[in-house]
């Protein structure tokens, strides 16, 4: 954008064609815009690009000098802002394409996709069912026949709701521009997303777990999200210097997302804009994780050393890579983890559910919700109260044994015999309660470990959980 200028302009694509928009009012202050094709395929260099769009523009400029073009010399107008008639007009298609390139700058990369994919769909409903439809001629009923669609065709009520609100943003932006009147979704139903109860893997699981992924590139992404519920995107963006070995601290304050670039080939990026700010958080160093990354350290050393220049710096200063140097992708994760534990015979569930599994048993060793809350980066309690609300039993036996105690019932009458054993379980469970991010459930099964390092047992893995 040019701030100086009487008018604005941006590149926008239409039709597969890269496009300068021009944004300006006239002389009696009618705002106009105009569209000027640059001839370039979506899938140019951004040299041939750039060069078209000065040539364009500096062609822009002489026709307002020459009078060819009358623009008021007044403060500009905000970017997509067009007059009601264009509105009207305006292809609902065109529209997403606006609101995308507008919006893209100012969200999350993760965010952008999740929306470029929804419009993608919405618009294909559209086509096949609406043809030709104007973003002046949207109801509410196109849209609320697009979500019962969905949700005949099986889809979850949680992801009807991300359709939901992803086409809520995009028509606010257009009420917010005045591109239409009113927000054409204020009378919709909005979807109902079903509650969620987590999947995870119990102390004897994980620790069989471990023992599967010894020796795989995912060794230390599967001890890190066990250990710390860290999300994906948050184990792969950690670098070195999030790590504090003096002060014993881990810092979450990058991620890696997968998405396409400007030539449409997929590429790994590195986002410092993290999901909310509570996700940016100092975590302490757990021992066992500490030892794996002291080992990823030397043997990254070894490797960098032997490979030469054939080693990729691409990534350098992170910690997730292979032993040549490579930056493993997201969607490698989750691809390589389902096949392990399914060449494997182990539960299945997804990778994202290790964040659970690990919450589980912060839980069932008495931790608060509101310091799981912290651990695990939540925005509010609500969330985690709502993810796992279902697996705090041992505060509801708690409730019971209380009120039947303040109330009077048979844990009254316990024999002399009884109640010093009752009493040493209590103080055994409040012990562990201080540190039940260093003892879980003592291991009964599953695969053991080697006893000739520090964490040589199943149980000693899952220590500082």
């Amino acid at each position: 954008m040019k701030a100086s200028l009487p008018y604005k302009y941006i590149t926008s694509v239409k039709n597969g064609k890269h496009y300068v928009v021009f944004d300006y009012k006239d002389h009696s202050g009618k705002r106009k815009r105009k569209w000027v094709n640059t001839e370039l395929p979506e899938k140019c260099s951004k040299k041939a690009l750039k060069e078209a769009v000065e040539a364009i523009v500096a062609e822009f400029d002489k026709s307002i000098s020459e009078g060819e073009i009358a623009v008021k010399s007044a403060n500009a107008v905000p970017y997509a802002v067009m007059s009601d008639e264009t509105a009207s007009t305006m292809l609902l298609d065109d529209f997403f394409t606006e609101w995308l390139t507008y919006i893209k700058p100012n969200v999350a990369r993760t965010t952008h996709l999740c929306y470029r994919k929804v419009s993608k769909r919405y618009m294909e409903y559209i086509n096949e069912n609406y043809p030709n439809l104007t973003l002046g001629q949207v109801n509410h009923n196109h849209i609320q026949n697009y979500l019962n669609y969905k949700l005949d065709s099986g889809c979850k009520g949680s992801t009807a709701k991300q359709y939901y609100l992803a086409l809520h943003s995009a028509f606010a932006y257009a009420v917010k521009m005045e591109l239409i009147p009113k927000h054409p979704m204020d009378k919709l139903v909005v979807p109902r997303a079903e509650r969620h109860e987590a999947t995870f893997y119990n102390a004897d699981e994980l620790n069989e777990l471990f023992e599967v992924f010894k020796g795989d590139k995912l060794e230390l992404v599967v001890n890190i999200a066990a250990y710390y519920g860290l999300r994906r995107c948050e184990i792969l963006g950690l670098r070195w210097d999030a790590i504090d070995f003096k002060n014993k601290t881990i810092t979450i304050q990058r991620k890696i997302v997968s998405d396409y670039d400007d030539n449409g080939e997929m590429k790994i990026f590195v986002e410092t804009r993290l999901k909310t700010n509570s996700t940016r958080r100092t975590l302490p160093l757990i021992p066992h994780i500490e030892e794996m990354l002291l080992e990823k350290k030397k043997m990254e050393v070894k490797f960098k050393k032997a490979c030469g220049k054939s080693y990729n710096k691409e990534f350098d200063g992170f910690i997730c890579r292979d032993n040549y140097g490579n930056m493993l992708s997201p969607g490698y994760v989750t691809q390589h983890f389902h096949y392990v534990i399914t060449r494997n015979g182990l539960k299945q569930l997804r990778f994202h559910d290790l964040r659970h599994s690990c919450a589980s048993l912060l839980l069932a060793h008495d931790v608060p919700m509101k310091a799981i809350q912290e651990w695990l980066g939540h925005s509010n309690f609500t969330i985690t109260a709502n993810l796992y609300s279902h697996l705090e039993y041992n505060a509801k036996v708690n409730s019971a044994e209380t009120i039947a105690r303040v109330l009077g019932g048979k844990s009254e009458d316990k024999s002399e015999a009884e109640k010093p054993a009752e009493k040493k379980k209590t103080t055994r469970r409040k012990s562990t309660s201080k540190a039940a991010s260093k003892t879980p459930p003592k291991k009964t099964g599953g695969r053991k470990k080697k006893s000739d390092s520090p964490e040589g047992t199943g149980e000693s893995q899952m220590s500082t959980l």
